[in-house]
């Protein structure tokens, strides 16, 4: 048995998840109701597999929702406090952001913006970026965000892809001290898309930029924009947003997300699990080019009105304590971040976090991928000083918002380290093997949705076949996630990590993310990432990777001894890796995501392809160094 914490919040509705269980369409109808609508639905849900439409007939728009509703309550609350990594900060009531919006919403209509046209926004992580969100919203347009990391290469696919007529960038963005020149990579992207009629670029850092016929400023537009502008009636369907995300076939797949479901869905999480109140101090660290950013920095916080921390820069620059510096210097209330993050902080020691004011944290949170249960209670007693309940959220870019996670702002269940408990309610999931069946308690399978709910994404962009072959073909009548899970006696999930992130060895299917947490397991280790290589004999050699605690006194030897009795022991002997190379940091994008293909690539000696969205490309110099280094301690026998 796993061991649990009885922590909670005290919020026991055992209605809910009873009216959810008996009519979940009729549940979801109540919970929209909490939304202010122009016009009510005359139907909950079209369902046409794989296809649904929620709330149909009704009227709505996400902008009025975010602000407009809160002007007459909370028109001085602070709705983002905003810190720039050089420094700056910036404070914007929610009377500050309804109005700059409204104005920016008609600098895009003076463009000739209209309902339904693609916006695509290359910004950095500053207060315009969602200000050009709720915009476009306000006004009908579909945005898609792309990360401000991105190459001019991926960001000119995607807006090929969704035909923008306008994209808007800055002149560039602040990152470990350096500026990003963003518009110099928007000019490299658009050179040969004649669809794009203007450049719209915010003065952000202020270096030189070259501008041409197509480029507009953010001031000089605004300066000349009215602060009145009525927000659009939208179908409840009406396309609120595009998000490309990265597919196995490499070529990404645009997710379309529409408006009343997916605000309904929204709206409920975001109540639910972090038990908002209207005193908290919400600190979401995701990057807004990915969808944590669109649901939980952007549109979940501002639905609930509630205060929100948002940062421009890297969590370790200019020092590994920033995190822990923001949350004192705000008092935030409620952390919500990535188990990669915590990992990486865990390898610095206690000392650091320790030296800092947390005292104001009420509530933790992860997501993005599996929490370790080693990382869980390291976060649980370091960072919550064991009084935080751990919020472990599974969900998808896909799914819009969260599907499996602890309720704190719902009910009180015992918290188990590294499972994220019971599916929310109104939400069907199962654990299935290869035909469908629901495999037995503690048995690995594939995880499917087995109904429809309200975040789904309506279909990817110009793609519905791809949407049915890739999301609703391998299992009849179930959404396919592509992870791994386990539900144990009690029906609490624990994921594993993609189904496509699996080593074959002699025969045997191994998940990475089993092994990483095996690995993660050794009280030395704060990091790992682990990937195949071909192997005549095997299929695949497993190659591990692994980042030592700066407290570790172990002699190299010892410690590779360890991990591989850790793992012998923890998984069986088929997954002990071929190699183990020690390193002081992995190859990371920057929203936090192990580029296992990096590694695979240098342990294969293949070539490694773009880099440019990773946080430091250092590391892969030192992956690098490290292969060769023990590929020469090989040679002389010394391994």
């Amino acid at each position: 048995m796993a061991d649990e914490y009885n922590i909670g919040l005290g919020n026991d509705d055992l209605e809910t998840r009873k009216k959810a269980e008996f009519d979940f369409t009729s549940f979801w109808n109540d919970q929209a109701k909490q939304l202010s609508w122009f016009r009510p639905w005359t139907s909950t849900l079209d369902w046409k597999q794989p296809f649904a439409q929620w709330f149909v007939g009704g009227l709505i728009n996400a902008s009025y929702n975010a602000l407009d509703i809160h002007q007459q309550t909370k028109a001085t609350k602070p709705a983002i406090l905003w810190e720039g990594e050089n420094g700056e900060s910036k404070v914007l009531t929610y009377k500050d952001l309804w109005i700059q919006v409204q104005k920016f919403a008609n600098a895009l209509k003076s463009l000739g913006v209209q309902k339904g046209d693609r916006i695509t926004i290359y910004l950095p992580m500053v207060p315009e970026l969602p200000i050009s969100m709720l915009a476009c919203s306000r006004i009908g347009a579909t945005h898609t965000v792309v990360f401000s990391g991105f190459s001019s290469s991926s960001l000119k696919d995607r807006i090929d892809d969704s035909k923008s007529k306008i994209v808007i960038t800055a002149d560039g963005g602040y990152r470990r001290g350096s500026v990003v020149k963003l518009k110099e990579v928007v000019d490299d992207a658009i050179k040969d898309l004649d669809f794009v009629q203007n450049v719209i670029v915010l003065e952000r850092t202020k270096n030189k930029i070259q501008l041409n016929s197509r480029d507009k400023l953010w001031n000089d537009l605004i300066s000349e924009s009215s602060e009145e502008c009525e927000p659009e009636k939208l179908d409840s369907n009406h396309p609120l947003y595009i998000l490309y995300t990265s597919g196995t076939t490499g070529k990404p797949k645009g997710v379309l997300h529409g408006t009343g479901g997916y605000l309904t869905h929204l709206h409920s999480t975001y109540k639910w699990a972090f038990d908002i109140k209207d005193s908290d101090i919400f600190f979401c660290t995701a990057d807004i080019g990915w969808v944590t950013g669109h649901s939980y920095v952007v549109y979940g916080p501002l639905l609930h009105g509630a205060t929100e921390v948002m940062y421009e820069g890297a969590p370790d620059f200019p020092d590994v304590s920033r995190m822990w510096d923001i949350i004192q210097k705000y008092k935030v209330t409620i952390f919500y971040t990535t188990p990669t993050a915590l990992r990486m902080f865990m390898k610095y020691g206690d000392d650091l976090p320790n030296s800092f004011d947390l005292s104001t944290l009420r509530l933790l949170g992860t997501v993005g991928e599996p929490i370790n249960p080693e990382v869980w209670k390291w976060y649980f007693k370091i960072i919550g000083k064991e009084k935080c309940p751990i919020i472990d959220t599974w969900w998808q870019t896909e799914t819009g918002g969260m599907m499996i996670s602890p309720l704190p702002g719902l009910e009180t269940i015992p918290l188990k380290p590294g499972s994220a408990t019971r599916p929310i309610p109104g939400v069907s999931i199962s654990v299935v093997d290869e035909k469908g069946n629901d495999v037995a308690a503690n048995t690995k399978g594939y995880l499917v949705i087995r109904k429809p709910w309200p975040g789904m994404l309506l279909t990817l962009w110009n793609d519905d076949e791809k949407y049915k072959n890739v999301y609703w073909s391998k299992y009849p009548n179930c959404y396919y996630s592509g992870d791994y899970a386990i539900k144990d006696e009690d029906g609490y999930l624990w994921l594993l990590g993609r189904a496509d992130d699996v080593l074959k060895v002699a025969g045997h299917r191994i998940g990475t993310a089993e092994l990483e947490s095996s690995i993660v397991s050794h009280e030395d280790i704060a990091e790992s990432a682990v990937c195949g290589v071909p192997d005549e004999i095997k299929g695949e050699k497993i190659i591990a990777f692994a980042v030592r605690k700066e407290s570790s006194t172990k002699d190299i030897p010892t410690l590779r001894d360890e991990i591989i009795q850790k793992v012998r022991s923890g998984i069986g002997p088929i997954a002990t890796p071929e190699q183990i190379y020690f390193v002081s940091k992995l190859p990371k994008t920057r929203s936090g995501k192990i580029m296992r293909r990096l590694l695979k690539a240098i342990a294969s000696n293949e070539k490694i392809g773009d880099i440019s969205t990773l946080e430091d490309g250092a590391a892969v110099s030192e992956v690098q160094s490290a292969f060769e280094e023990l590929k020469k301690s090989i040679k002389k026998k010394q391994f």
